[in-house]
Formats: C-alpha cells, structure tokens, sequence
C-alpha cells in the first residue's frame, strides 16, 4: 500500500496544503496518521478525489474539487464541486448526466470550463 506526505498528496491532487488539512478536518478526504502524527494519504485516495478521468477533452481549465452536493430537480440537476482555493464551482447539468456519472456528496469530480459551458467529469 503506497502513500504519500500530506504536501505530494496535495500536489498530485492540484490543491494547495492548507485545502488538504480543511478536507480533513471536514472528513472529505481519508487520512491517516504516522507515528509523528504526521498526515498520510494512501494513493487509492488520492485516486478517489482525482476520480481517474481521461484527457479526452481539449479544454484546458478542470477544476478538480469535492461534490459538495448534488440537487435533482425534474430533467436537470444541480452540482456543487468544492474546488481549489478560493471558491467554489456550480454547475447545471442535465439530470441524466448527474446519474450516469454517479454524482453524490464527497465523490471526487472536475468542473471543466469550455467556452461559456461548464461540464463535469468524474
């Protein structure tokens, strides 16, 4: 089982220290602790948040973050990722693609920003 140092799990995530040590402490990213109570990530989590996406896309602006939630209403739904330092990501998307990429509260997912259109990606 490979983990990594709190900073390279931060950096492999494209988020900054300080995000990292917030998520914990919000208990939306897995951590462990070493005999130094220092904080630890395993590479399946660090995986989870990054969510395994291709690069199949051509727009250059992801946005990688935390679902924060997920509200469905008749054919659309709306979708709050908690992103990078400072703010936020909300996107509406059509409730069809909520469901196909499996969105709920604390799934890893990237705001992708392509023209005036923001699609998400898990």
């Amino acid at each position: 089982m490979q983990t990594f140092p709190a900073a390279e799990a931060a950096r492999r995530l494209g988020i900054s220290l300080d995000t990292l040590r917030r998520w914990d402490r919000a208990g939306k990213i897995r951590v462990t602790r070493d005999p130094a109570n220092r904080r630890l990530i395993d590479a399946s989590e660090v995986e989870r948040l990054r969510g395994g996406a291709g690069e199949e896309l051509s727009a250059r602006n992801r946005f990688r973050g935390v679902v924060r939630s997920v509200e469905l209403d008749g054919l659309l739904a709306q979708v709050e990722i908690d992103i990078t330092e400072p703010g936020r990501l909300v996107a509406i998307i059509t409730r069809e693609a909520a469901e196909a990429l499996q969105l709920k509260p604390g799934a890893s997912a990237a705001g992708v920003v392509k023209a005036t259109s923001v699609m998400v990606e898990r």
